[in-house]
Formats: structure tokens, sequence, C-alpha cells
């Protein structure tokens, strides 16, 4: 709990922050990005979780990263990042990455959903259906599509914490308990 508090101060921090600025969603995806990249590279990852490393070489190595972004790191993230670094608060660099995402998102109007299909859906039929979440949630639906075989056919789309499903397994799975019960 005290981990979730603490990135929440962080990201709604940023947030203000970046707001000002006017350059949210940019901070977003610079920032999700360096949250993937500390945390699929093991040596990188060791370096902000490991006590061991003192806060000069954890600010070395964050400096490196930033200074290897091609077109270089949005002055507010960088700011942020020292400011973890400083703080000894940069382990909670994914929670804070996935906290800002969620609250910009909401400031903006926009959820997130993923549609799951069991073949790549067609442009028209995925903007259709993006369409369509958009009415039903009267909200911006941004879409991740997946595909996933084992559906056999149709899709289910899950928008926040509602599943709509409207898959051939689940249709046939539904069928199956119905004729179980008589």
């Amino acid at each position: 709990m005290a981990n979730v508090s603490i990135a929440r101060r962080y990201a709604r921090a940023l947030l203000d922050v970046a707001s000002e600025a006017g350059r949210t969603d940019a901070v977003a995806e610079q920032l999700s990005a360096f949250a993937s990249i500390f945390a699929k590279n093991p040596e990188l990852s060791d370096v902000i979780n490991n006590p061991a490393y003192t806060r000069t070489q954890v600010s070395q190595v964050v400096e490196g990263v930033m200074k290897a972004v091609p077109g270089g790191v949005d002055p507010v993230l960088a700011s942020t990042l020292r400011l973890l670094v400083d703080r000894n608060r940069l382990p909670y660099l994914g929670d804070i990455a996935r906290l800002f995402g969620d609250m910009a998102d909401a400031r903006a109007g926009r959820v997130r959903g993923r549609v799951t299909s069991a073949a790549p859906l067609p442009a028209d039929a995925l903007a259709r259906l993006q369409q369509t979440l958009q009415q039903v949630t009267q909200r911006n639906v941004i879409l991740e599509t997946r595909v996933d075989p084992s559906l056999l056919g149709g899709v289910s789309a899950q928008v926040g914490s509602i599943l709509y499903d409207g898959s051939l397994r689940t249709q046939l799975e539904e069928m199956r308990r119905e004729l179980k019960q008589r």
C-alpha cells in the first residue's frame, strides 16, 4: 500500500507539471518506455533496486540511459527522474509510469481497452468496434489488439474492468453448461 501511495504522489505531481507544459502524452510515452527499459533489463533493474550501488552510480546510469534516448528526454521527465534518484524512489518507476498513464487517460477522458480475436481484424471492423465501444462507454476508447486462436471465432473486448465477450468459445461453453443442467 505504501508503494502505491508513494508512486501515486510522484505520478500526480509529474502529471500536474506535464499538463502545465502541455506535454502530457509525450511524457507518458517516454515514462512508459523508461519503465520498460529498466524492467526488461536485469542489469539496470539491479542497479536501481540494489542498495549496494551508491546514489552517484545510480545517477550516472540514469543519465547514461537518458542520453541514449534518440531526440532526448523531455525536460520535465528528466527532472523527475533525477528527483527519483535523489530521493531513492527509482524502484517505484514502474508503478509511477502505470499510475501516470491511468491518470493522464482519466484527465483526457480516455479509457484503454483490449480486443482479442481468433484472427487479425480488418481495419474497418476494428474502427466500427472502437466506435461502438465509445458510444457504450461515453469515452474515447484506445484499443490494443491481440490474436488468440483458441477463441475459435468472434471477438472479446475488455474496456476498463468490463468484459464484452462475443467469442465462439464462450458461447460453446455456455451451451455446454445449459445442456448439462437439463
